[in-house]
């Protein structure tokens, strides 16, 4: 299933309010708190003018209409007019406010999953998918941000009403009062009841959504493989299901919306028609007047609507409780490789270098290494080699210390490695791994990225020196050419030249190369050796090598199988014993020489 799949069913998962999770989401509310105050008493003030234009109206009907007197009307308009002016401003005001509230809200959010997920382990991401990472620092601090924003601003101007409607209600006729406070609860009873049947239905056709989509997915990536087996009537059957699974759930959903809102209608109708029948009765005997009706009449839908809102309110506010939960949920994962309290910037990585019956495994019950032990002397040239999962790659990801070892130890100059901070060993680390990945920009700021105090000339030379410059300055902007995003512009091998000359800019102490050369043809790899060859001159380097012929000026090249050092020795001692060597590289020999025969004879070669 992709990424987004899986984050489209994560979306109908909803979670109840809980103490806990609430306490945390207000508590993103506390270094904005002038925000929150000012923008709530703005709503406040908003809607107590609401409920007072009407008791406005009512008093213009009754003492200026009704008796004739045009003075009051006068004054009353005016009033009324200088009212609105001013409630245009709050409104304004709240809008302004509640919008950076909002802003700021969900970019402290953003920055705080952004920083965490710098200091997360490798591990980490092994078990998460890219989409649904990407969810969090996206969608679910958009909608915690909404809903300490806008779900605030509608609940507080929905009780607001509510409130100031009741007061001017109980001042005008508390009787009639009464009998509009019966029929609310009612109404507030269906709104909710309504609003749970039509989410119960909306998420049942977004996870039948989330199924076709996958269906299209896997029918387009997999299109040659349908077509040679015929499964296109059994797949187009399938399909009709899982369509006819959405049609019937949003049409259910449908049928509800579209019965909602006739419903509150008509309880609104026999609403308003009581408070017309008691409230006339009322004003035969003097108890209310015709303007009283006429505020009633709209204080009754100031009490309706804020409740339909509330309703709807409560069902996106559990869609941002799964949101926050998912968030925290984040921020409170430890990284599995983090900093001793008293740990130590480490001062050189030119020193020696021992794994110590070193264990480690991905999975429990899988290991990948076994009682492993390897010591290495400052600058030398150690060069991994032998079959894929083998555990090349975790012993450069241990050295790196993305790892750390289950059992063992590594030591640097005689101490365990895990006594110095992080950051001073990843600094003095240089990396160029198989897939090359650059980031958005120009090369000049790729090749920087190395060392960002770098100047012009400095990136120049690194990129002569890792054999990059001739490429750069044919592309049309040379240096300041973009590479798009993940150098999608560039072809593998450019791409990877410009990560070694990042790799040479750094000027790193120890330097590790993961079958870097395995992708590109042989001119790149000669340029990609030489740059090697220079860079690795008075550094301690390890090269994982996919093709032999590059590392024959190893120190020492160690054959790992199945997590052990099955044997090792330099080049020529290795084929001199004629051992798993000498037949991985006589392997690749002929297979290379059958290639150069096939392609000169124009005959291909079946591997």
């Amino acid at each position: 299933m992709s990424d987004d799949l899986i984050e489209i069913e994560e979306e109908e998962h909803t979670s109840p309010l809980t103490g806990q999770v609430f306490k945390r989401i207000l508590g993103l509310l506390k270094p904005h708190w002038l925000w929150v105050v000012g923008f709530i008493i703005t709503i406040g003030l908003t809607s107590a003018l609401d409920s007072l234009f009407t008791y406005i109206n009512k008093n213009m009907i009754d003492q200026g209409m009704m008796l004739g007197d045009t003075a009051t009307l006068y004054r009353l308009a005016t009033y009324y007019g200088v009212l609105q002016i001013v409630q245009a401003g709050l409104v304004f005001a709240f809008i302004y406010l509640a919008g950076v509230l909002g802003e700021r809200i969900q970019y402290d959010l953003r920055k705080m999953l952004f920083t965490h997920l710098q200091d997360l382990s490798l591990s980490y991401y092994a078990q998460n998918a890219v989409g649904r990472l990407m969810a969090r620092v996206t969608s679910d601090t958009g909608r915690v941000a909404d809903l300490m924003t806008w779900g605030l601003v509608d609940t507080t101007w929905a009780f607001m009403n509510i409130l100031t409607a009741t007061i001017f209600m109980l001042i005008i006729n508390w009787r009639l009062a009464l009998v509009v406070f019966a029929i609310v609860p009612i109404l507030m009873v269906i709104a909710v009841q309504f609003r749970k049947k039509i989410l119960v239905e909306f998420r049942a056709s977004r996870r039948a959504n989330s199924k076709i989509t996958g269906a299209h997915n896997e029918n387009i990536q997999g299109v040659r493989v349908v077509k040679a087996l015929g499964r296109e009537d059994e797949n187009l059957k399938e399909f009709q299901t899982l369509t006819d699974t959405m049609y019937n759930a949003s049409y259910r959903a449908a049928w509800l919306s579209a019965l909602f809102l006739p419903t509150v209608q008509i309880i609104s109708a026999i609403s308003l028609s009581v408070v017309v029948w008691y409230g006339g009765f009322q004003a035969v005997e003097g108890f209310l007047t015709i303007g009283g009706i006429h505020a009633f009449i709209s204080y009754l839908t100031f009490i309706m609507w804020p409740i339909q809102d509330l309703a709807r309110v409560y069902a996106e506010m559990q869609h941002s409780i799964a949101s926050a939960e998912r968030i925290f949920k984040l921020l409170d994962t430890e990284p599995e490789v983090h900093n001793k309290p008293n740990a130590e910037d480490v001062e050189t990585l030119q020193a020696e270098i021992e794994f110590d019956h070193v264990h480690f495994y991905y999975e429990d019950r899988k290991p990948v290494l076994s009682d492993f032990s390897l010591k290495v002397k400052p600058g030398e040239t150690i060069a991994l080699v032998g079959p894929t999962g083998g555990g090349k790659s975790t012993i450069v990801n241990l050295l790196c210390r993305f790892y750390e070892p289950r059992e063992g130890t590594i030591r640097i100059n005689g101490k365990d490695y895990t006594d110095y901070t992080l950051h001073s060993i990843h600094n003095k680390i240089g990396i160029v791994l198989q897939t090359p990945h650059l980031f958005s920009g120009t090369v000049r700021e790729n090749i920087r990225y190395g060392r960002l105090g770098a100047s012009d000339a400095e990136v120049e030379e690194a990129a002569k020196v890792a054999g990059a410059h001739d490429f750069i300055s044919t592309l049309e902007k040379a240096y300041e050419q973009n590479v798009g995003e993940g150098g999608n512009l560039l072809s593998v091998g450019q791409k990877q030249l410009i990560s070694l000359a990042r790799a040479v800019l750094a000027k790193p102490e120890l330097f590790i190369m993961d079958e870097a050369t395995s992708s590109v043809d042989t001119l790149t790899e000669a340029l990609i050796q030489r740059g090697m060859e220079h860079l690795m001159q008075g550094r301690t380097s390890f090269v994982i090598a996919h093709r032999l012929s590059t590392i024959k000026r190893a120190s020492r090249i160690l054959v790992i199988e199945n997590g052990h050092i099955a044997e090792q020795g330099t080049h020529a001692e290795l084929l001199k014993n004629k051992g798993h060597y000498y037949r991985l590289y006589t392997q690749q020999f002929k297979f290379e020489r059958e290639q150069e025969y096939a392609a000169a004879a124009m005959v291909p070669v079946i591997k």
